[in-house]
């Protein structure tokens, strides 16, 4: 029994979408995912394949930023990888300052991939959340701002709790990114755009599990 739970703890840990599947895939990376060697996760990843891309996370809320991040674009921009920048989104915070964060900390044109809004329920940190008119007019506040900065649509990935709660992927007219371990969840009722296929992908390169991302072909 105990053999048979570390192989499937194996499994799990090195488990990727085939490629045959979904040709194109990356992984989403924080600051506290800690150093990267970029080359390597460029040249090796699940089943002999690196990455084609990353996501970094720029900026949450109003007032937290990766200093680091036009640094580790550069890094992975001169391994080859493609980079995009996600913000993790506060329901609770005003839009302006969050869009004010978010524009301070990614360039306004750096070859970056659309820029991905990360949407979640944070029972701690935001107990009650804003209802639906107001999230809408602030929400669509955030991705005005960022849009004009970056100059492209954005990619709206809430979580299945946010999606259940307020339907935004069934009302904003943006791609979506969705997130579901080893099978693709369907809590969106529009076709997405990329998926968050595993949070425990263990890869040569970064130290601990990495999300891994792929890309609806």
């Amino acid at each position: 029994m105990a053999l048979g739970t570390l192989g499937l703890h194996y499994v799990a840990d090195h488990w990727a979408p085939d490629r045959t599947s979904y040709p194109v895939q990356g992984l989403w990376l924080d600051a506290h995912d800690g150093p990267v060697e970029w080359h390597t996760i460029k040249a090796t990843g699940p089943g002999g394949h690196g990455a084609d891309f990353v996501y970094l996370t720029a900026s949450s809320g109003a007032g937290n930023r990766d200093l680091a991040f036009v640094d580790s674009v550069d890094a992975a921009h001169a391994a080859g990888l493609q980079v995009g920048a996600v913000h993790v989104y506060d329901l609770c915070a005003p839009a302006d300052g969050q869009a004010g964060n978010f524009v301070t900390t990614v360039p306004r044109d750096r070859g970056l991939l659309p820029a991905a809004i990360s949407i979640s329920l944070d029972p701690e940190h935001c107990p009650n959340p804003p209802r639906e008119a107001t999230i809408d007019s602030e929400l669509t506040t955030f991705i005005n701002e960022v849009e004009r900065h970056l100059g492209h649509p954005v990619v709206l990935m809430p979580s299945p709790e946010v999606e259940e709660r307020y339907h935004l992927a069934a009302r904003i007219e943006r791609n979506v990114w969705i997130t579901g371990d080893y099978w693709v969840p369907g809590y969106v009722s529009r076709p997405w755009v990329l998926w968050t296929a595993t949070h425990r992908l263990h890869i040569a390169g970064v130290a601990g599990p990495v999300r891994w991302v792929a890309v609806q072909p």
